[in-house]
């Protein structure tokens, strides 16, 4: 698939930008503060329903605006959609795909799907695992939206569970017991199928990523990744297995759309996650919080024998945020829903090694967005359209028409 037309109306620093674009690479030139970014955002905003960047939508409304408005028509096999998103701080976000209203903003996802790799990356090897759970719930939405539902129900769980276990701290009566019971039950099976689809995705992804580090770092030794539980048993499923089945075939489609495989997991996740939260019942009233969940989870990162956390220099863990990365974009490749690949900013970051290696990879991609301070950045294989963005305007370079009628206010990048 590609995005085919783009436009944001008060979207960080624009009040308005339309942009056509088309399959192949597209660059986007512009110095430090130019709201390049911005535009390559809000691509990965209709993909996702969030930033990279940042944690809330309040930033990404112009200032002095109510709401942005974010609007692309995708195209996937010949067909087209057009999916629009109006971000409102403070209230619920409204979505339309076709001009049409849709129930609720999550409708929209799979229309458009994104990999973004950007400065903000290095988060997922040095920060904390809240970081790489979210890379995995991310990159579950793109294998399959479906998912997007599935962690909005745990969510909804763990909040009101904690709430009760906040409350059951002043009163242990038999109603809050009670209560808690029918709670633990609700938390252990969403619980489980997050965690389900999470381990799944893990044992996909982990050759993808040894595979793409190895090209980008081929001098280091190699790396792994494998979701790790704080529960015993649930740690023990988690564990990697034999692959017989490799890629795109009927057991890559059962983890991705949760068929019967996914469903015995499920199961025994569920059983081992009710048992967990029985015995550490007291220890959570006691200190009002859920200390068993996937919300606790993490996907570790190996270097050779060791944690890649903590001990893996700058040059290596840069290698690593981009072989996940990568990994997940092959993934999602070999399972036939190719996503847009969005580079904001990452050339000036890498050395020449991994600048080749993660151009050859987007060379591949049926549409790449890039983002960079000065033409010299961006590898020679990756020449195409061009933007320049400068003094609030867009300007399409191979276009004799006068710049877009935009006026950026807010420095961004």
């Amino acid at each position: 698939m590609y995005v085919r037309e783009l436009s944001v109306t008060d979207f960080r620093s624009w009040p308005q930008a339309d942009l056509s674009l088309t399959p192949g690479v597209t660059v986007l030139v512009g110095a430090n503060g130019q709201g390049k970014t911005n535009l390559v955002e809000a691509v990965g905003y209709l993909a996702t329903l969030s930033s990279h960047r940042v944690s809330s939508d309040a930033p990404l409304v112009r200032r002095g605006a109510s709401a942005a408005v974010v609007r692309a028509t995708a195209v996937n096999e010949g067909r087209e959609l057009t999916v629009q998103v109006e971000i409102q701080p403070g209230k619920a976000n409204r979505a339309r795909v076709n001009r049409s209203p849709v129930p609720r903003p999550r409708e929209i996802l799979g229309i458009v799907r994104t990999v973004v790799f950007a400065p903000e990356d290095l988060a997922l090897v040095r920060g904390d695992p809240g970081e790489r759970r979210g890379f995995l719930d991310d990159l579950l939405v793109a294998r399959a939206p479906r998912w997007a539902g599935v962690r909005s129900e745990y969510d909804k769980v763990l909040r009101q569970r904690s709430a009760l276990l906040k409350s059951a701290r002043s009163a242990r009566g038999a109603r809050e017991a009670g209560t808690l019971d029918v709670w633990d039950a609700h938390l252990a099976r969403a619980g489980a199928s997050l965690t389900a689809g999470r381990i799944l995705l893990a044992r996909a992804l982990a050759p993808h990523v040894t595979a793409a580090y190895a090209d980008v770092a081929p001098e280091s030794v190699p790396v792994g990744a494998r979701y790790r539980s704080r529960v015993d048993a649930v740690d023990a499923l988690a564990g990697p297995e034999a692959a017989d089945a490799g890629p795109g075939d009927e057991a890559e489609r059962d983890e991705a759309t949760g068929g019967p495989r996914y469903a015995a997991l499920a199961e025994e996740l569920e059983t081992a996650l009710l048992e967990e939260i029985g015995r550490r019942r007291d220890q959570e009233i006691e200190r009002g919080v859920c200390l068993v969940g996937p919300h606790r989870d993490d996907l570790e990162l190996t270097l050779g024998d060791g944690p890649a956390k903590g001990y893996a220099s700058h040059g290596e863990s840069w290698a690593l945020a981009l072989a996940l990365r990568l990994g997940g974009f092959e993934l999602l490749r070999a399972e036939g829903s190719e996503p847009v690949l969005i580079l904001d900013d990452v050339f000036a970051e890498l050395d020449a090694r991994r600048r080749e290696a993660l151009a050859r990879t987007a060379a591949r991609a049926e549409q790449v967005l890039v983002t960079a301070a000065v033409d010299d950045d961006v590898p020679a294989i990756l020449a195409g359209a061009r933007f320049v963005v400068e003094d609030g305007t867009v300007r399409d370079e191979a276009s004799s028409g006068r710049p877009m009628e935009v006026v950026a206010d807010e420095p961004n990048r």
